[in-house]
C-alpha cells in the first residue's frame, strides 16, 4: 500500500507539472508574440556558454556568500524571526536554484528536454522565492520573462 501512495504521489507531482506546463504554453507561445527565429537561434547557440561563464565567475562571490551567511545567520535572527526566516529561506533558495542550473548546463549544450525542464524547475523556485521574500517585482518582471523565453525555446529542445 506504501508503494501505490509513493507512486501516486509521483504522479500527482507529474500532472500537475504537466498541466501548469502546457498551460504557460499555451499563453506563453500560442497567445504572446513570438521572438523571431534567428533570436531564438541566438539563445538556444549561446545560453549554455553564457550560463557557464557567469556561473565560473560568481563562483568565488557564491561561496563567499555562503560561508558569510553560514556565519551570519544566527545573527539575523537577532532582528526578528522574520527577517531570519527570510533570510534562511531565502539562501536555502539561492542555493537549490544555483545547484539545478548547474546540473543543467550539459544537458544546454546538448539541446535536451530534460536540461529544459530542470531550467523550468530552477525558475518555477525563483519564482517561490520571490513570493515568499514579497519581492513582486522579481516574481513578475523576472519569473515572467524568464518563462516567456524559456517557452519560447523550447521547441529547439529535444
Amino acid at each position: 500500500m506504501k508503494k501505490t501512495e509513493e507512486k501516486s504521489g509521483k504522479t500527482d507531482f507529474k500532472a500537475t507539472m504537466s498541466g501548469l506546463e502546457s498551460t504557460l504554453e499555451t499563453y506563453l507561445v500560442g497567445k504572446a508574440p513570438s521572438i523571431p527565429e534567428n533570436i531564438k537561434e541566438i539563445i538556444v547557440k549561446f545560453s549554455p556558454w553564457l550560463t557557464l561563464i557567469f556561473f565560473v565567475l560568481s563562483l568565488p562571490a557564491i561561496l563567499f556568500a555562503l560561508g558569510v551567511g553560514t556565519i551570519l545567520t544566527p545573527f539575523s535572527y537577532l532582528g526578528g524571526l522574520r527577517v531570519g526566516m527570510s533570510y534562511t529561506v531565502g539562501m536555502i533558495f539561492t542555493a537549490a536554484v544555483l545547484v539545478i542550473e548547474a546540473i543543467a548546463i550539459p544537458g544546454l549544450f546538448k539541446r535536451s528536454l530534460s536540461a529544459w525542464k530542470l531550467l523550468f524547475y530552477a525558475s518555477l523556485l525563483s519564482g517561490i522565492q520571490a513570493l515568499i521574500s514579497f519581492n513582486l517585482g522579481g516574481l513578475i518582471i523576472g519569473m515572467g520573462l524568464s518563462l516567456y523565453v524559456l517557452f519560447q525555446v523550447k521547441s529547439y529542445y529535444k
